[in-house]
């Protein structure tokens, strides 16, 4: 793994009594695959949302390839290379998949929407937007319009829409969500395709996925990073087995 590409210092966040984020640190390194776990309400998204720019901290800072983005709004963040997936699907309906696909592109190109039927034929939007469909599997469903797709190429296609601007690091929040276990099995292998070619902070519930895709995992407890490390030391850390009660996903 390369040096930090993401680092985050003491970080602080509360909506009003409740602590989301209690003084939470850290680092994320260039080309490693990060998980992001811990029970129901520890403050993952919450953290995903102050990474991305959408929640403003309290406290603490935010470190991204050596440049302070802790009060950047979103756009900037994502000009310097830091992206978002969205556990809660926000996608154009009845678009084709290719068609989402190029509006992405387009938006990072910073083109106006105005032009999107010109646009549409464009080899600068089309060719881009195929490589990212290819890259999540979904090059075969490129005609297909978004209401007819299944939940898993969904969730395959909002993966894909956050790599369209080729970001230096993904933040991804439960792509996994609202899947069997064939879906999940599915999106393990193509994550397993990205790992190394960019740097990715996975926040999932699914352990098998974490300790199947992860180089490293940081565990959060109320707010706070309680652990990090590989998920063999993760699985034997006597904290984290605590903070999930005995959950066999750990055993």
């Amino acid at each position: 793994m390369g040096e930090p590409l993401l680092v985050v210092k003491g970080l602080n966040k509360r909506f009003g009594a409740v602590i989301a984020s209690q003084d939470l640190s850290l680092e994320v390194r260039a080309g490693e695959l990060h998980a992001l776990i811990g029970p129901n309400g520890a403050g993952k998204t919450t953290a995903l949302g102050q990474l991305a720019g959408e929640l403003a901290p309290d406290g603490g800072s935010i470190l991204f390839s050596h440049r302070d983005i802790t009060h950047l709004p979103v756009h900037a963040r994502a000009r310097f290379g830091l992206a978002r997936s969205y556990q809660i699907s926000s996608l154009f309906e009845e678009f084709t998949v290719l068609e989402n696909a190029m509006l992405a592109v387009q938006a990072h190109q910073g083109h106006s929407f105005r032009f999107w039927r010109r646009a549409a034929g464009e080899t600068a939007l089309r060719e881009p937007a195929l490589g990212v469909l290819e890259r999540m599997g979904l090059a075969d469903r490129a005609g297909a319009t978004v209401s007819s797709l299944a939940h898993g190429e969904r969730r395959q296609l909002e993966v894909a829409l956050a790599l369209a601007g080729e970001p230096k690091m993904v933040l991804l929040d439960e792509p996994m969500a609202g899947m069997g276990a064939g879906g999940s099995l599915n999106m393990t292998r193509l994550l397993l395709r990205l790992k190394g070619r960019l740097t990715i902070l996975l926040v999932e519930h699914d352990m098998d996925a974490v300790f199947a895709l992860a180089d490293r995992i940081s565990v959060l407890v109320n707010g706070a990073c309680i652990a990090t490390g590989s998920p063999e030391a993760i699985r034997e850390n006597a904290a984290v087995r605590t903070a999930y009660l005995g959950d066999s996903a750990l055993a």
